[in-house]
């Protein structure tokens, strides 16, 4: 499905309306195409803090308009574009990527021939392991445009497949603190590895986090470094996590997790996602989440093409912009698992997507996570933390990755959803609601 160019400045307006009405202040002016807040923001070194602009700005909404917490990611990239200028910039429609790079698949050598004759270098070259694919990262010649440049060499080269190096932001819609935690009834002690495994590309996991403490995780990314996110770390523990009061849907299988940010404003890029998507393909874990949002990338549309073909099963959130949004990527892919979030009743998030990109629905609001920092668990929300409980209930029936096995997969789990449309789908929930049981409820981490 060919998507409909869309602008994130029109979109952006109106929260930025909304904000100003509810703080009393006038927008600020546009920079990169972009509105800038006159929000307190963090400014640590090289870090895109968008847990802390996610959270002050479900504050100042509260109350306000429920449906303007759909807006929250556009805000999270007007910001990002305002505070990396010096590596970021926006695509024709707003959506950021890296600044003066172009990527190029599996190019002949003609191709790259006709690259360095159009003035642009070759930066890095990605091997895709087994997916037999490579990701040529092209630098484009300072002082001229990333978009006419992009152009020009698809005018020059029509066989070949090239596109901007667009970053992708986490589909959350906001973390919530919780006070201490009270006296939760004691979970079972969780059982020997049952050899399930489960991927996940996200931010880092922080594996000392006491939730993790018995889970296996293997780490990719970042140079050998852990770099603890607060999302990746969320997402994660509700597939492996395990503690006296907390448990994930899968607390014994085997979570191999790609970084993809690494705490760099480039972050997110799709040449890092695809990679990460070749290291798991090659480590032969099935059922990968994403729990990540953008705009559509040929680049990033190939590599899930290709992973979908082997039997790879990707769960991808829908994202947060709202019922009547464009279609988000990669969850708009086809064979990709979008999930979306309900309620504690079964009702759509109103954040939420929808669309035939819905395949399943399970719980994203009035639940816990895990948390970095004091307390150790948070209230989230959000179809980022509904994709994870799916993946981990699709990777407890698919252990390697194979198509036919992979399609049975989602039968089966269509066959145990609830809430079940008339029609047997429908544009909220897919096929129905999964996983009401693994909602970690927050009363039980209250005082």
């Amino acid at each position: 499905m060919k998507p409909k160019p869309f602008s994130l400045l029109a979109r952006l307006l109106r929260p930025i309306l909304l904000l100003s009405a509810v703080l009393g202040v006038a927008p600020a002016q546009a920079q990169l195409r972009l509105p800038s807040l006159n929000l307190p923001l963090p400014q640590p070194s090289g870090v895109i803090d968008t847990e802390t602009l996610r959270d002050r700005g479900a504050r100042l909404l509260a109350g306000a308009d429920v449906r303007a917490l759909g807006e929250l990611r556009l805000l999270q990239v007007g910001d990002l574009l305002r505070r990396h200028r010096d590596v970021l910039e926006p695509d024709p429609h707003g959506e950021p990527m890296v600044r003066s790079q172009i990527l190029a698949w599996s190019p002949s050598a003609a191709s790259l021939q006709a690259a360095k004759a159009a003035g642009l270098q070759v930066i890095e070259v990605s091997t895709l392991g087994v997916l037999d694919e490579t990701i040529v990262v092209l630098g484009v010649p300072v002082g001229t445009s990333t978009a006419a440049m992009l152009e020009k060499l698809r005018a020059l080269d029509p066989g070949g497949q090239y596109d901007f190096n667009h970053v992708y932001t986490t589909s959350a819609s906001r973390p919530i603190g919780l006070s201490a935690p009270g006296s939760a009834p004691a979970l079972p002690a969780t059982a020997a590895r049952s050899g399930v495994r489960i991927g996940l590309i996200d931010g880092g996991v922080a594996d000392n986090h006491p939730v993790f403490r018995e889970a296996a995780v293997t780490r990719w990314g970042c140079e050998g470094r852990l770099i603890p996110d607060a999302h990746g770390t969320a997402v994660a523990a509700l597939m492996v996590g395990h503690s006296s009061r907390f448990r994930g849907v899968a607390p014994d299988a085997e979570l191999y997790a790609a970084d993809v940010y690494c705490r760099s404003p480039t972050g997110g890029a799709v040449e890092r996602i695809a990679a990460a998507l070749g290291w798991l393909a090659k480590q032969r874990v099935a059922v990968i989440n994403i729990s990540l949002v953008g705009p559509p990338n040929l680049m990033l549309e190939r590599a899930v093409g290709a992973m979908v073909r082997r039997g790879h099963l990707l769960v991808a959130a829908v994202g947060n912009d709202g019922p009547a949004a464009a279609p988000l990527y990669p969850a708009s892919y086809p064979g990709v698992v979008g999930v979306s979030g309900v309620n504690r009743d079964g009702r759509t998030l109103p954040e939420a997507a929808r669309g035939p990109q819905v395949m399943f629905a399970a719980p994203g609001n009035q639940m816990v996570s895990a948390a970095l920092g004091r307390p150790p668990y948070r209230v989230v929300r959000g179809t980022s933390f509904a994709a994870p409980i799916v993946a981990a209930m699709l990777a407890g029936e698919l252990g390697e990755p194979e198509p036919q096995a992979a399609r049975q997969a989602i039968r089966t789990l269509a066959r145990q959803a609830s809430g079940v449309p008339a029609n047997g789908v429908s544009n909220e929930i897919g096929y129905g609601v999964l996983g009401g049981a693994f909602r970690n409820d927050p009363d039980n981490f209250r005082e």
